[in-house]
C-alpha cells in the first residue's frame, strides 16, 4: 500500500471507548458503507476496527499483563464473546459515517 493511502486511511480513524477499553475505528468511505446494510454487526466490527488497546489478560483467563498487539482474527474470536462491545463499536463505525455525511451537507450548503 502506499504511504499516501495509508495517510487518507489514517484521517478516517478515530478513538472510541467500549466495554471499558479503548479501540481505534476507522470511518467506512461512501462506497464501503453502500455494503453495510449487508454486513452483520461482526463484519462491520472486523472490517473497521483497526486497533485496541487491550492486553493479553483482558484477552486470556491467566494471560500476560502486557500490551496484546491487534490481530483482526483475534479481535472477532473475543468480540463474539462481548455482545455489548461488539454493539457499541458497530453503533461507533455508523455514527462516524453519518456524522461525515452530516458535516457534508453542511458544507454544501454553505
Amino acid at each position: 500500500m502506499s504511504a499516501l493511502a495509508d495517510k487518507i486511511r489514517k484521517a478516517r480513524e478515530s478513538c472510541v471507548e467500549a466495554g471499558g477499553h479503548s479501540f481505534t475505528i476507522r470511518r467506512p468511505t461512501d462506497a464501503e458503507a453502500m455494503t453495510l446494510g449487508e454486513a452483520t454487526v461482526t463484519d462491520v466490527a472486523r472490517r473497521f476496527v483497526v486497533a485496541w488497546s487491550l492486553k493479553e489478560i483482558d484477552l486470556i483467563p491467566g494471560g500476560s499483563p502486557t500490551d496484546a498487539p491487534f490481530d483482526s482474527d483475534a479481535f472477532v474470536e473475543w468480540v463474539s464473546d462481548q455482545p455489548e462491545t461488539l454493539a457499541a463499536l458497530s453503533s461507533a463505525i455508523v455514527a462516524a459515517y453519518q456524522a461525515h455525511v452530516a458535516k457534508r451537507g453542511e458544507a454544501e450548503k454553505n
